[in-house]
């Protein structure tokens, strides 16, 4: 006779407890949902010497053209700041904020990203940091996505774009 036969009190044990280790991967596997209502925007920073057009860009104005804020001069010369439309990723919104010098790229800063939990607070620590360099070195949104940060980078690319097309228009 085998251990494990069919009625044998060995096979339900084992059977069981694949079913519970497979049960407890599944679970502990998924990713808690946000609402996105619950996050706050971070204000724009505003400038005393600057001029400042578009709206604020506070809060749920989304998609809408001319939601990015600029601050600076407006020729081509000068200094001009310049905040991306908010871009709706799964783990919640991205946002970039750009300065553009005599026409170069010079700072890019992620004013919004996912951090409701640990472990988006995780991933973006080394994500943003990495998407801000790349930025800089490529003077566009044309770059590389951050590998295990696919959503923040594609919504870092868009805002990211959105703050570009707002310089050049």
């Amino acid at each position: 006779m085998h251990a494990l036969k069919r009625k044998s009190p060995l096979r339900r044990i084992v059977l069981a407890s694949a079913a519970t280790v497979s049960g407890m991967v599944l679970l502990l596997s998924m990713k808690p949902h946000s609402s996105p209502g619950i996050t706050v925007a971070a204000p724009a920073p505003s400038s005393s010497a600057g001029v400042s057009s578009g709206s604020s860009g506070s809060g749920g104005s989304t998609g809408s053209s001319g939601s990015g804020s600029t601050s600076g001069s407006a020729g081509s010369t000068g200094t001009k700041t310049v905040t991306g439309e908010e871009a709706q990723t799964r783990y919640g919104p991205v946002q970039v904020r750009i300065t553009v010098k005599n026409g170069k790229l010079t700072d890019v800063t992620a004013v919004e990203y996912p951090q409701d939990n640990p472990r988006d607070q995780e991933i973006n620590s080394y994500a943003v940091p990495q998407l801000n360099r790349e930025a800089l070195a490529a003077q566009s949104a044309n770059i590389d996505v951050v590998s295990g940060a696919s959503y923040t980078s594609q919504g870092y690319q868009q805002s990211l774009q959105s703050a570009l097309d707002s310089v050049k228009g």
